[in-house]
């Protein structure tokens, strides 16, 4: 049964918590979100304690009131589970469910999400709660979809007490057959001693004195993500049982600094995707990040996606928390639209007068409606009922970037070849030439069909099973083109490295073998000569390699391996297998992609400016293309003739002005079919 949210064009608005504010309040909330073009909220998703005064004695009678008066007013319900901050008494009744860290130290309760995910007590209390509340609201006028839980996993992802080590094995069991010798073939436990003669012998990768078993600390990871999971689907269904028909959500965390869970796995789960994003002080060029994250949830979701949280201005937990730049509010919000965005909300509705989150940014802030932030925040109102016929609309690509959260996961364990590789600047730094060259992306699973794409990136895939492996490369062999970076198909599902030489999984269809890795110190580049721009250099990473049926591209012009492959390509049919065995400086692997993507038919967009932030959403009748200034310079781009600029209304013929620092969102007449 497919469940849609039934809010009507773009959802707005941002989690709403009347509970820390007098009931006089409430009324000025109504009229303001009125004044703002607020159509959702966020509600209830940190109100346990007062939903549930003591252990199943609930006291409904202010979320009844909050839930009339949003309805009252036109605005839709996301009813969250307050199961993310399990309250104090739950806590003095079953101190067994507090978390344990790798170091044996148990957590206290105080802050949010400090359970035991494993916690039979805590599952039993929260699905409790999930049900009281399904059966009060399920028909409730007001409620559009449940919101469950609240960013599963963002401070308890992992518990490593006797409950959850239990629960481990009970996973490992299942995923090893109960055959305890295929667990220890998969782990390599001849290794230092590590055999077990006993499922009770094994425990999570608890603090220990040199390095933890490879195999071990990756399944760690996947119990963990599977653990959150189950917690979510129990929930669910709860909810679904009681309202059939109402969508369920929950709000994941694509971005930066969050890897706990693989979203491959949950998405399939959610009626809608959504996603909560805050971008780093420390990125000067955020709004690629906002692109790369916006692209990935548009994949997990296979289409339009919901924004859940983001800032309209400084967070509250970085070491300094920056005030976003005059514009940049409304160019975030629009830049997660061309993405995929069907929704925009925020954290907070209201800023926090008290609490850990008092310095977080709000809709309404501390200083009220007389502030930027207010007329930004009503603006953008304004902005997406201009765009309400976006709604539904896709992102079309000929370009995937292959990405795979066991391969994150695995590269970034101890004791590589280098420990400064790292997964997310590794794609990004692929991604980023694309979104300069405004190519539309899609991230796919190793194992995705890939028959529609024209081009095929795989950054880093240093763990690939046989079927990933098998695919990526028939891919190639098809006459599709395949890009891959180096230290990829090293290692298999397991972690055990693949024998006969490097590229691993890769050698046969890439055409080259390496012999052994040579990675570079920080800071320490190598020349590279040959088909690259003059002074191009590569750095982290260098390979002697060997061509078995590839043609060198590019190679080390000094060093050790002066002279031996650095880049190369093979020929398949109508199409190529690209390997980079190094990574390239930012002009030279731009270059690089721009050869790549051109050979493969791989066109731009739109022609536009550098600077401008160029994404084109199919409708069912027409396209929308978005055009983001991020130079404050302005533009003029080129659209087709008889489009519309939505944002103004105005007719607009052979190109349209961007406004420095601003937006542009063109209708334009279909042209053609397919992608």
């Amino acid at each position: 049964m497919k469940r849609t949210l039934s809010v009507p064009g773009l959802a707005y608005g941002g989690d709403y918590n009347p509970e820390q504010w007098p009931e006089e309040v409430w009324a000025e909330d109504m009229r303001l979100m009125r004044e703002a073009g607020v159509s959702m909220v966020s509600v209830g998703i940190f109100s346990w304690a007062l939903l549930e005064p003591s252990e199943g004695v609930y006291d409904f009678s202010r979320m009844d009131r909050i839930l009339d008066l949003l309805h009252e007013n036109g605005i839709a319900a996301d009813l969250a589970t307050p199961t993310a901050a399990p309250p104090a008494w739950f806590f003095r009744a079953h101190p067994e469910a507090l978390p344990v860290d790798r170091d044996g130290r148990t957590l206290s309760y105080g802050s949010r999400q400090t359970f035991c995910p494993s916690s039979p007590a805590y599952r039993e209390a929260a699905l409790r709660i999930a049900g009281a509340l399904a059966e009060r609201y399920a028909g409730h006028p007001a409620v559009a979809m449940w919101h469950v839980h609240n960013e599963y996993g963002c401070h308890n992802a992992a518990c490593y007490c006797d409950t959850s080590a239990a629960a481990f094995r009970r996973w490992l069991r299942a995923r090893y057959g109960d055959d305890l010798a295929a667990l220890n073939n998969a782990w390599g436990t001849t290794f230092w001693s590590q055999w077990y003669y006993a499922w009770e012998e094994i425990l999570p990768p608890r603090a220990t004195g040199a390095v933890p078993n490879p195999t071990h600390q990756l399944d760690w990871r996947r119990f963990c993500s599977d653990e959150l999971l189950s917690l979510y689907t129990a929930e669910r269904d709860v909810l679904r049982a009681a309202a059939p028909s109402v969508p369920a959500t929950t709000n994941f965390m694509v971005m930066a600094t969050f890897d706990a869970l693989d979203y491959w796995r949950w998405a399939p789960e959610l009626d809608v995707v959504a996603n909560d994003h805050y971008l780093m002080s420390t990125d000067p060029e955020s709004q690629i990040d906002i692109a790369l994250s916006g692209d990935l949830m548009r994949s997990l979701a296979g289409g339009p996606w919901l924004l859940m949280e983001h800032s309209t201005g400084a967070v509250n937990w970085q070491p300094v928390n920056r005030a976003k730049n005059p514009g940049e509010l409304r160019r975030n919000a629009l830049a997660h639209v061309a993405r995929g965005a069907d929704g925009i909300a925020y954290f907070q509705w209201r800023a926090a007068k008290a609490g850990a989150e008092q310095w977080h940014s709000a809709m309404l802030p501390h200083a009220g409606t007389d502030s930027r932030i207010w007329q930004d925040v009503v603006r953008l109102g304004a902005d997406l009922k201009a765009l309400a016929e976006v709604r539904g609309s896709t992102v079309p690509a000929e370009v995937a970037i292959v990405w795979d959260w066991n391969a994150r996961w695995a590269l970034e364990l101890p004791s590589q070849p280098s420990g400064e590789l790292r997964y997310l600047d590794l794609v990004r730094s692929w991604y980023e030439p694309l979104w300069r060259s405004g190519i539309a992306v899609d991230f796919v699973r190793p194992d995705a069909d890939l028959s529609g794409y024209r081009l095929v990136l795989a950054p880093n895939l240093y763990l690939v099973d046989d079927t990933g492996a098998a695919n990526l490369t028939a891919y190639a062999e098809r006459g599709g083109t395949l890009a891959v970076g180096f230290h990829s198909g090293a290692v298999d599902e397991n972690c055990h490295v693949r024998l006969g030489g490097y590229p691993g999984a890769f050698r046969a269809v890439l055409g080259v073998r390496s012999d052994e890795p040579f990675p570079l110190l920080p800071g320490e580049p190598v020349a590279l000569s040959g088909a690259v721009p003059g002074g191009a250099t590569g750095t982290l990473w260098s390979e002697r390699l060997r061509l078995e049926g590839a043609e060198a591209v590019a190679a080390y012009a000094d060093g050790p391996l002066a002279g031996t492959p650095a880049v190369t390509r093979r020929a398949h049919g109508t199409g190529a297998a690209w390997y980079l065995a190094t990574l390239p400086d930012p002009a030279t692997l731009a270059a690089l992609l721009d050869r790549i993507r051109t050979e493969a038919g791989v066109e731009p967009v739109c022609t536009s400016p550098p600077g401008v932030e160029v994404v084109r959403r199919r409708g069912t009748d027409a396209d929308y293309l978005f055009l983001v200034d991020h130079t404050g310079h302005g533009a003029s781009v080129p659209v087709r003739p008889g489009a519309t600029e939505l944002l103004t209304g105005k007719v607009v013929h052979d190109s349209v002005t961007v406004p420095p620092g601003e937006i542009a969102v063109v209708r334009e007449p279909r042209v053609g079919q397919g992608k």
